[in-house]
């Protein structure tokens, strides 16, 4: 009875901090016509980007904010539905079928895409059923199906007598941050696998100093106590690319590519992509040029190459795209690239920009096809970036890997303020490559390490051997693009049960003892990389001293970075979060916020309590069944 008391006092938000703020509702969502359940729905916060998606059995969460005042509910076939948010904390909603009799008409002017005819019914859960009325779209929404994300094992520890030498691709997407984002305003946890903690953390800015010399890239370091282990270390090692100034950046031959498939009907999909590409369009300059390929049962070049200078013609074209039919993605793809190499610039940025959910389900759709699809182009000199849309049918595994093979950013766009970061805020980054095949390849000292492991990048991961290889592809840093990484080390003495020992070999000579001429120093870190017309990479190195501050000593920027990973490793379920804390890392994040002038770190905060309340309402719960 104790255990279900505290379940209760959980699921009702009672004595939480945030009670007067926010609280955690829930739902099923059935078919008025059978009273069958509607697994896929969209429930949405009205007049917000905060969105869900019914489970296998119809059912939702959310945490909704004491200002909201209603829910939006749609499903294939059926119509949109305003829910009022009520004081009830659960709701049952029964939507109509479109092909179901409706019994009352409502006049109410016309909604250009909206019927003028609608009935729908909802009631809270134990209530008397209250008849409700909305307008239905005039076509269907699309349906929903599972989402997919390529499962990822966690890095682990290494000894460095074994392994000294750690090596990955830098990875400056963010896309992996804003989807947590998504599932956590919607009031779900996200899956484990969509949570790549590189990604998270480069979300966000920071303040490094950029290169002085004439070089691409700069390289920094700092080591302070890990947060969730004061026995162990954690090292931060920051690239920071160059500034350069718009008129500077080399003239772009840019091909959107967009999916107007059935998929990408609903608002926070075509319509949201269409107003990102226009907000790209204002940024372009008069040398730049823009083409655009759309795809549903086939693909069509919607745009020939046209100048910047004629935005207005741009924007008319992308406002007329209407979404419909299937999903003829390779098609598209192998058309927007022919249309890149009919003006291509030899010394300019070549790129597509590939808008979608990432569901291609008609032409060559499998992984590998699609890999050998673009990685001929990108040979070419003509790069793939991706931009990520929609929900409950979202490819990321698929976007994520179009992306990384096309040598391009991958950015997820939920709302229109990420649509602003990504095509104004971070423009020059995300289009305009300053260094290319960037790797980073750290040689650990046994005589101060006894393990080590690298936070995140698990699908970026290089053989020792790849590092001075050239034709081992690295990953591309655009301009005034900061690049985190952070590697948990365990100090020679310090005990615990990451480090693993293995029995002496018999047949083979024991290791030399390690060398003391360098004992102060921890690591080297090299990175390598090649400048963006050159095939042949050059290599920077620095070492990192072993002395490690006090973590409240340490820059604002190392202990924010340390507390969006904490957050990963918690939504992770990692092995390795030890004493990973859900209070302790919102305090330190709150503390190191610096100046914030996007509010991004504040809007990070804000998650991350809503994550802990998630977490500890799934967790009590879960200990009461």
């Amino acid at each position: 009875m104790k255990v279900l008391a505290m379940a209760m006092m959980v699921l009702l938000g009672l004595g939480s901090p945030d009670d007067k703020q926010t609280r955690i509702i829930s739902g099923t969502i059935y078919n008025q016509a059978d009273n069958t359940v509607l697994p896929g729905a969209t429930v949405a916060i009205k007049g917000t980007s905060v969105a869900t998606t019914a489970d296998a059995q119809g059912q939702f969460t959310l945490v909704v904010r004491k200002q909201d005042k209603a829910l939006v509910v749609a499903y294939v076939g059926f119509g949109t539905l305003e829910v009022p948010l009520t004081p009830d904390r659960q709701y049952a909603i029964r939507l109509v079928p479109n092909t179901v009799e409706l019994e009352e008409e409502v006049l109410r002017g016309h909604v250009p895409g909206y019927s003028d005819r609608a009935r729908a019914v909802v009631r809270p859960a134990g209530q008397p059923s209250l008849p409700m009325m909305a307008y239905l779209p005039a076509r269907p929404l699309p349906g929903h199906g599972a989402e997919a994300y390529q499962p990822l094992a966690e890095n682990t520890f290494h000894s460095p007598s074994e392994e000294p030498l750690s090596t990955f691709a830098v990875d400056v997407d963010g896309a992996s941050y804003s989807n947590v984002r998504r599932f956590i305003n919607g009031g779900q946890l996200p899956p484990e696998d969509a949570v790549r903690i590189e990604e998270m953390i480069n979300y966000f800015a920071y303040d490094l100093q950029g290169p002085r010399n004439g070089d691409p890239v700069t390289i920094h370091t700092e080591l302070a106590a890990a947060p969730w282990n004061p026995e162990h270390r954690l090292l931060r090692i920051g690239l920071k690319a160059k500034a350069v100034n718009a008129t500077a950046l080399p003239p772009a031959n840019l091909v959107f590519l967009i999916d107007v498939s059935g998929s990408m009907a609903g608002s926070n999909r075509l319509p949201l992509v269409k107003t990102s590409m226009k907000l790209l369009v204002d940024q372009l300059r008069e040398h730049d040029r823009v083409a655009i390929v759309t795809y549903a049962s086939t693909a069509m070049l919607k745009l020939d190459s046209t100048p910047a200078t004629e935005k207005t013609r741009i924007k008319d074209a992308i406002d007329e795209l209407e979404a419909s039919g299937a999903t003829a993605g390779g098609q598209g793809i192998g058309l927007a690239y022919k249309a890149a190499r009919k003006h291509f610039l030899p010394n300019g940025n070549n790129r597509v920009i590939l808008a979608s959910d990432g569901d291609f389900n008609v032409g060559p759709s499998s992984d590998a096809e699609m890999e050998r699809l673009i990685e001929r182009e990108r040979q070419d000199g003509i790069s793939l970036s991706v931009l990520g849309f929609g929900m409950g049918n979202y490819q990321d595994s698929k976007l994520e890997l179009l992306a990384n093979k096309g040598h391009g950013n991958y950015a997820y766009i939920d709302n229109i303020s990420e649509a602003r970061k990504a095509m104004v805020t971070e423009f020059g980054g995300t289009l305009f490559t300053v260094a290319k095949d960037v790797k980073v390849q750290v040689e650990f000292n046994p005589a101060q390490v006894q393990a080590y492991r690298l936070i995140g990048y698990e699908n970026r991961m290089l053989g020792a051997v790849d590092f001075n290889n050239d034709s081992k592809l690295g990953g591309d840093m655009g301009v005034g693009h900061a690049v985190t990484a952070l590697y948990e080390i365990v100090p020679v003495g310090a005990k615990g049960s990451f480090s693993g020992s293995v029995d002496p070999l018999k047949y083979q000579t024991p290791r030399p003892s390690p060398n003391t001429k360098h004992e102060e120093e921890v690591a080297t870190v090299k990175f390598r990389y090649k400048e963006p017309d050159e095939d042949t990479s050059k290599m920077k190195e620095t070492a990192v001293s072993n002395r490690a501050l006090p973590l409240d000593q340490t820059s604002d920027d190392f202990r924010f970075a340390s507390a969006v990973a904490e957050l990963g490793m918690l939504l992770r379920r990692s092995p390795y979060r030890q004493e990973a804390s859900y209070e302790r890392l919102i305090a330190r994040a709150m503390s190191a916020k610096g100046k914030d002038p996007e509010g991004y770190r504040a809007a990070f905060v804000s998650m991350a309590e809503s994550a802990r309340l998630l977490a500890q309402t799934q967790d009590v719960a879960g200990r009461a069944r």
